[in-house]
């Protein structure tokens, strides 16, 4: 958070007037309301949304009446219906959410009587009608909510909000009887009270009002790095004392904007999205003469683009007025009216009922493992033994780079753990002959004595056995991808072992006897900068490695194939490509054709390209939330391996495995996630052995 607000304070044009721009703002023009609802039945009002129908006719106002609960009114203003919901502190909508099998408009609210959040679905009557499993506790004392309707993995999230600066993600899903619930995904904070939320399902950005400090941006998406961006502030700002409501408005390219209610001094801020959120005007709400009363201090907001009728044809912004004099009402402001004032574009209207495109296909995985036992970055890359005679029983192996190497079932249950020293990458190969029978090796760059781990597969026990010939120095001063190779030519097997300033090296591995194995240095290259992932083509003898800032190289895996090399893709020439780039593995169609995979950390995702070839890259997938299952989705990944073999009746052609950097749902230390490959196949159109 720190850096963030150093970096505002360095480059943002809102601050550098410093304190002295509030005090020296110039008086502020005024708008008055169009119309207003009436007052709420319990004299409560705290936040309302706009409730969209097949016409502008049909549009409805849905609001909060606090004790009242949920109030639902007609444009003209006139209460139509209400529908229980304890204290209700906030309310949003999304369209279009799968529920039961049918696309239902969802409304969720807050209840501050039990602290939980509650959810209806609005009937073709015009009434609201509660469609939770269950009151979904927040574990906090709940100030408002808000929604965010993910583009990228097609589920539908909830924000609450706290007293305590508190922001805790729920992923909302439907249950097996057609009820919608949610569940805990991550934890955000602040360091005091947040009152009001707006989430913007196109850009995917989420913003928070810090009551008593300024407006905040965080990234929306569960799986996303948290780096909070403070949009305005209280004294360095805009913000004269308290920050009330947030809105939205979506006119399209040169239309965004957002509107923040500058609550202590009456006023509404607007702020340009596409322009590094520059203030572009403020003002007031006014009485009507004959009409609507002003707002002293406006609270909660919402905006809507989409034309409701005569007196608004470039849709409403929605202002909550507490102290309305004949009791709390929601006024509705013409945004047409609005722009007028500030001379802002309204832009064309932008439909929330639309369903957005994903960006890229998507997949879920079926298995996680259980966490890693440490915090921080830990878990790193994995491994697949197949078990020879019964697939189901195959291991995965994952290095803890904190710790040591665990062994998991495809259960994901950890059936052993090495507290050998902090193993970074890890690979095997089957058919490496030892005491003169073929065996299972697993290799290991082990950071803590700068050697290479040597371990065989014990398949009876389902366990790894140590078996290097003392300790197998790298000579590196900080061993870091590791692959193995097993020539087609020599049918030796070789590890290669990469450093962080680029260096790598290439041993043969040699029985030594005594059902030990050694190492022999055979070859020496580098990089220009830090590499790490890499898999080895034992089919065509092709080395690849992944340059971290730069992209994907091919070279030649055999120990004298020297240090020539050939781009595959490059971070610079592909868009799909954000660096780091990481782990790599290969699937294998046979005859040498299959396909290479690629962890984009980045963007996480993960590119996909053909194995034949001049390497064409195919295209890109995301791993995402299941909401059903809890199981998250994968970002930040290091590690990942490909496997086309099958691992028995839940993965037949194969899996991929990856690291979760960020192992969300609820926050918990990183793991490990297993994707069937049919699932990635049929999301990019790929064959599957």
């Amino acid at each position: 958070m720190a850096r963030s607000f150093v970096a505002l304070l360095m480059g943002s044009s809102l601050l550098c007037a410093g304190s002295a721009l509030a005090q020296a703002a110039p008086a502020a023009p005024s708008v008055s309301a169009a119309r207003e609802t009436q007052p709420t039945a319990q004299g409560g009002a705290n936040g309302a949304v706009v409730w969209l129908g097949a016409d502008a006719a049909s549009a409805r106002i849905v609001g909060s009446g606090e004790l009242g609960g949920l109030e639902v009114y007609g444009l003209d203003g006139a209460r139509q219906s209400s529908a229980a919901g304890g204290e209700v502190v906030g309310v949003d909508v999304r369209y279009n959410v799968p529920v039961g099998g049918r696309r239902a408009t969802v409304f969720a609210a807050g209840d501050a009587q039990a602290n939980t959040l509650r959810f209806y679905e609005g009937g073709l009557d015009g009434r609201l009608v509660e469609i939770g499993a269950r009151a979904v506790p927040v574990g906090f004392a709940l100030e408002s909510l808000c929604l965010f309707a993910s583009a990228l993995d097609g589920n539908l999230y909830a924000y609450a909000l706290g007293g305590g600066g508190e922001i805790q993600q729920f992923v909302v899903y439907a249950s097996p009887d057609g009820r919608l619930d949610a569940r805990p995904v991550r934890r955000l904070h602040l360091a005091s009270e947040v009152s009001y939320c707006a989430a913007d399902d196109a850009t995917g950005d989420l913003y928070v009002a810090e009551q008593g400090v300024g407006v905040w941006r965080f990234p929306a998406d569960p799986e996303a790095e948290v780096v909070p961006e403070l949009i305005d502030a209280r004294r360095l700002g805009h913000i004269q004392e308290e920050v009330g409501g947030l809105a939205l408005y979506d006119g399209g390219e040169g239309a965004r904007w957002l509107v923040v209610s500058n609550a202590s001094a009456g006023q509404l801020n607007v702020y340009d999205r596409s322009a590094d959120h520059r203030l572009a005007g403020r003002l007031s709400i006014a009485a009507a003469p004959g009409g609507a009363d002003g707002v002293d201090e406006p609270t909660a907001l919402f905006a809507s683009s989409l034309s409701l009728g005569a007196g608004l044809p470039n849709g409403v912004l929605l202002v909550t007025d507490e102290a309305d004099d004949a009791g709390a009402n929601y006024k509705l402001v013409s945004f047409a009216d609005l722009a007028g004032r500030l001379q802002l574009a309204v832009g064309a209207p932008q439909d929330p009922r639309r369903r957005l495109e994903p960006p890229m296909p998507t997949v879920v995985a079926s298995v996680e493992t259980v966490p890693v036992e440490t915090d921080g970055d830990a878990a790193d890359d994995p491994a697949v033994w197949v078990h020879p005679t019964d697939p189901s029983l195959s291991l995965v192996i994952g290095t803890q780079k904190q710790s040591g190497l665990y062994v998991y079932g495809l259960d994901g249950k950890t059936l052993q753990f090495l507290p050998d020293g902090k193993m970074n990458n890890v690979d095997l190969r089957d058919g490496f002959m030892l005491d003169g029978k073929p065996v299972s090796l697993v290799l290991a760059s082990n950071r803590t004595d700068d050697s290479i781990a040597i371990y065989r597969v014990d398949p009876e026990a389902r366990r790894l056995v140590a078996v290097a010939d003392g300790v197998q120095a790298t000579g590196l001063p900080d061993p870091y991808g590791l692959c193995l190779y097993r020539s087609r030519r020599s049918k030796k097997t070789y590890v290669f072992v990469n450093d962080t300033e680029g260096r790598m090296k290439q041993w043969e591995l040699v029985d030594a006897g005594g059902g030990k194995v050694r190492t022999k240095l055979v070859r020496e290259f580098a990089f220009g900068s830090q590499a790490e992932g890499c898999v080895a083509d034992d089919e065509t003898g092709v080395l690849y490695v992944a340059e971290e800032d730069v992209g994907l190289w091919r070279m030649s895996a055999e120990p004298k194939g020297g240090a020539a090399r050939t781009s595959v893709a490059a971070v610079a020439a592909n868009p799909a490509l954000k660096d780091d780039m990481e782990g790599v593995g290969l699937y294998d169609l046979g005859g040498g054709r299959g396909y290479l995979v690629l962890s984009s950390q980045g963007n996480n995702s993960y590119a996909v390209f053909r194995r034949e070839g001049a390497n064409e890259y195919i295209g890109s997938f995301a791993v995402v939330a299941d909401g059903a299952t809890g199981i998250d989705g994968v970002s930040e990944t290091d590690g990942l391996e490909v496997t086309s073999r099958s691992l028995g009746a839940a993965f037949p052609h194969g899996a991929m495995i990856a690291q979760d950097g960020r192992n969300v749902g609820p926050q918990e230390h990183q793991n490990f996630k297993i994707i069937s490959w049919d699932a990635i196949a049929a999301s990019l159109k790929l064959e599957s052995r």
